[in-house]
């Protein structure tokens, strides 16, 4: 796992090494064990490199390297689980190993195939090849988006890197805001793929390998996309064969990210995913797994620490837990500048603590991120198919009943999450799913007149994926649409940059190619029967998940920012965003977020996420400037009042 960047000159300059290591080490978070810079003799490309060191810990492994006469050169983040089958057939065909590390596996595997080897690579990669015999530059993602990879492209020249921080040690990149990413990040509290929050970067997508010539002349290919069958054309399979076809492959795929050179440990949440991964785990291994779990402090619906207990006991675990209290959102300077910009998943906050705390303990974590994306975990997915079914005349009638019953306590309430349902259970199926996960369902009364644009459609950063929805089921719809954004625009980025913050690798499970292939082709009443989501996987390891966790409904890895809001953050959020001064000012209604403000804080509304991505949002204008000038880098916040247990 590392940290990469490099610069390809279309403008006849070589590219400057100083330029080259100030982008590098903007990145020594995600490799501080060891560096590498490498620029071809004819200036013509540099490539950068940090490492963190988890298999073949010797100097061999370092990067970037080089093939046996040095005409092709990588830098590669990521593992591939593959490598030991890949490296037995290039020994075959007479190629020789310096290392025993994956990346070199990646190496003589493109000299064999050129850019096709891609395609054959199983695991998480973001990976940069500079061929030079081809004279070619070749960048490609894998193909759930678990490592990132942008990309800045000028006349004078292509700059990649593993983070957008980078380019601000490059002064050819201007990291200039995109007012148009502006709407998009509130409404999805992100800003989906390829697009950013600055002017010509991009990132590229999962699944997706570019090339670039030395004239700068580009080829892109999507070398991968998930797949589910069309509506009428479900596979015929019995339900015993698919219990026995997941278990199998759940199996395999654990045992297959239980490779590692340092020391490994699972994050376990309490949950059914995580308490899967941990189990197969405590069955794969000689030595107990080592365990870490977050709770909790001023909400109890937010805290599922007992479940992870419970969990950690049945498997005789070596486990540590966490307590999250709300001085935490001190925290959100980090996590901005690791996030490259505003992130309104403030589940973030204790995804960096857990991760902070246990790279004391190991290196790797497996996690259970991915169960709900394959398996159909979340509501939203039970929404999709019901509204299928919910005429329009109810629909609009228990919208009108529900609106004019008492404000629940919480937004996790019953009531609450039927009101959002019911709201949107009318419209058209890509605007449900918009509605349904929207941090601002509408955007008129928030954003200055000149940042509204013409309403349009909802999904259009899924155009590239709309041929392959069609004919498809509700919930194959509402899977592959959560696959290609939710999942590698939100959950795989949070996970990666929080771990990656702390120098510690998280491994995906349930993120398995072979898994994910496998899984949707099944029928949809496996993955989510009657109310039951997770259906099949909850069969398949019925004997390893205790009956209090089968039996709960999922609560998500969520923050009580409504009570924190509500009670010691109260003077915080109101100097904040109450500020005449404020940055936000510029660009949003100020009226309507001080209004917002007051009214989460009185609790006549339940605003705490739209509240946290405002402040996201004013916090990163403060900052920038420093960012762009490089005279302020983030220190590592003082964790030592949290405790574990």
């Amino acid at each position: 796992m590392c940290g990469i960047c490099g610069e390809l000159r279309l403008d006849g300059r070589a590219v400057a090494e100083r330029e080259l290591i100030a982008m590098r080490d903007r990145l020594a978070h995600r490799g501080p064990d060891s560096e590498g810079v490498y620029v071809a003799p004819d200036g013509r490309v540099g490539l950068g490199f940090r490492r963190l060191r988890i298999i073949d810990l010797s100097p061999n492994g370092d990067q970037p390297m080089a093939n046996e006469d040095g005409s092709v050169r990588i830098v590669y983040n990521g593992e591939i689980y593959n490598f030991r089958e890949l490296r037995e057939r290039s020994i075959a065909r007479g190629h020789q190993f310096r290392s025993q590390s994956d990346t070199e596996a990646i190496v003589h595997l493109y000299e064999d195939l050129g850019p096709d080897a891609i395609g054959e690579l199983d695991g998480m990669f973001a990976i940069a090849i500079w061929d030079e015999r081809r004279r070619r530059l070749t960048l490609a993602r894998d193909r759930a988006g678990k490592k990132p990879l942008f990309v800045h492209r000028s006349g004078a020249a292509v700059v990649f890197a593993s983070e957008m921080k980078a380019f601000f040690g490059h002064p050819g990149v201007p990291m200039e805001i995109d007012h148009g990413a502006i709407a998009d990040y509130f409404t999805y509290g992100y800003v989906p793929h390829p697009a950013t929050f600055y002017h010509n970067v991009t990132q590229l997508a999962p699944g997706t390998l570019m090339t670039f010539d030395a004239h700068g002349r580009t080829s892109s290919t999507r070398y991968w996309r998930i797949a589910f069958p069309p509506a009428d054309q479900v596979r015929d399979v019995s339900r015993a064969d698919a219990v026995a076809g997941v278990r199998e492959r759940v199996t395999r795929a654990v045992e297959r990210r239980l490779i590692s050179d340092v020391p490994l440990g699972a994050f376990l949440s309490g949950g059914v995913d995580s308490t899967i991964v941990v189990g197969v785990m405590s069955r794969l291994m000689a030595e107990p797994v080592k365990t870490f779990s977050m709770g909790f402090e001023g909400d109890a619906a937010y805290d599922e620490t007992e479940y992870a207990r419970e969990a950690a006991a049945r498997f005789g675990t070596a486990h540590t837990e966490f307590r999250v209290a709300p001085s935490a959102v001190d925290l959100i300077d980090t996590l901005l500048w690791h996030h490259d910009g505003p992130f309104a998943d403030s589940s973030a906050v204790p995804t960096y603590i857990v991760s902070r705390l246990t790279r004391q303990s190991v290196t790797v974590v497996l996690t259970g991120d991915g169960g709900d994306e394959v398996f159909a975990g979340y509501d939203r997915f039970y929404a999709a198919v019901l509204a299928e079914r919910v005429p329009a005349f109810a629909g609009r009638a228990a919208a009108a009943l529900l609106s004019a019953l008492p404000a629940p306590a919480s937004d996790r309430h019953t009531l609450a999450r039927a009101l959002r349902f019911f709201r949107a259970a009318n419209r058209p199926f890509d605007e449900r799913l918009a509605a349904w996960t929207a941090v601002f369902s509408d955007l008129g009364g928030l954003l200055k007149l000149e940042l509204v644009s013409v309403p349009g459609d909802p999904l259009h950063h899924l155009r590239d994926d709309l041929l392959a929805m069609e004919g498809r089921s509700a919930l194959s719809r509402a899977l592959h649409a959560n696959f290609v954004s939710y999942l590698p625009d939100d959950l795989l980025v949070k996970t990666d940059r929080c771990t990656m913050a702390n120098a510690l690798e998280a491994r995906s499970p349930f993120l398995d190619r072979d898994l994910i292939e496998y899984v949707a082709q099944l029928p949809d009443d496996f993955k989510l029967r009657g109310r039951e989501s997770k259906s099949i996987l909850r069969e398949a390891f019925a004997d390893l998940i205790p009956a209090s966790v089968q039996r709960r409904r999922k609560m998500g890895f969520g923050v009580p920012l409504g009570a924190w809001f509500r009670g010691p953050l109260k003077s915080y959020v109101r100097d904040l965003l109450l500020d005449p001064n404020a940055k936000y000012r510029d660009y949003l209604n100020a009226a309507f977020v001080e209004q917002l403000v007051s009214r989460q804080i009185d609790g006549t509304a339940h605003a705490a996420h739209q509240v946290w991505s405002i402040m996201a949002f004013e916090r990163w204008l403060r900052l920038l400037p420093e960012w762009r000038s490089g005279s302020v880098l983030p220190k590592q916040p003082d964790l030592a009042h949290l405790h574990a247990h």
